[in-house]
């Protein structure tokens, strides 16, 4: 039983019958796996609108983006709030230096002291408490911008610089251990 067609074509009958069976079962495994991407894809779709009609999701949604919005605010609320702290801790003294010596050489025990307080412009004061037999002197000169328009003591300008330097004599300390 030939068939006129595949002969003046020139192609065996089973041969074709072979592809046509191949391409049967080709095609009935991408249906199924299109089949199974489809039912997952409508299982994750009905689990996220289980109990949720057009106007719950949009509700729930837009309370969604109100949440958003709510901690964009915060978060900016919290900006503003550490940038005036910042500008307050500035101010703050925080920067600290303190040499103790001997004033008048007959004391003994380094009981004067020279003590700087800046703050982050290196704006304050330098303490000087001068310790002798009769008493204890105090004096108190303003500092502004690391600089003083009194003229400084040897001691006093060392605990200037210490306040000033601070973090760098910190480091240089820590190296030498």
């Amino acid at each position: 039983m030939e068939n006129s067609i595949y002969t003046s074509i020139g192609l065996d009958p089973l041969f074709v019958d072979l592809l046509l069976i191949a391409l049967v079962v080709a095609l009935a495994v991408l249906f199924i796996r299109v089949n199974m991407k489809y039912n997952r894809l409508k299982s994750s779709y009905t689990s996220f609108m289980r109990g949720k009609d057009g106007k719950n999701l949009e509700k729930s949604i837009i309370d969604k983006f109100n949440e958003v919005d709510a901690t964009i605010n915060t978060v900016k609320q919290n900006r503003a709030e550490i940038k005036k702290i910042y500008r307050r801790i500035e101010k703050n003294y925080q920067k600290q230096g303190i040499i103790k010596y001997d004033a008048f050489h007959e004391m003994g025990g380094n009981l004067s002291f020279a003590l700087a307080l800046l703050d982050a412009y290196n704006n304050g004061f330098i303490i000087n408490a001068m310790h002798s037999r009769e008493g204890c002197y105090t004096y108190i000169k303003e500092i502004v911008k690391g600089e003083s328009f009194i003229e400084l003591s040897e001691e006093e300008a060392q605990a200037l610089d210490k306040a000033i330097y601070e973090e760098i004599y910190n480091l240089e300390v820590e190296e030498d251990k």
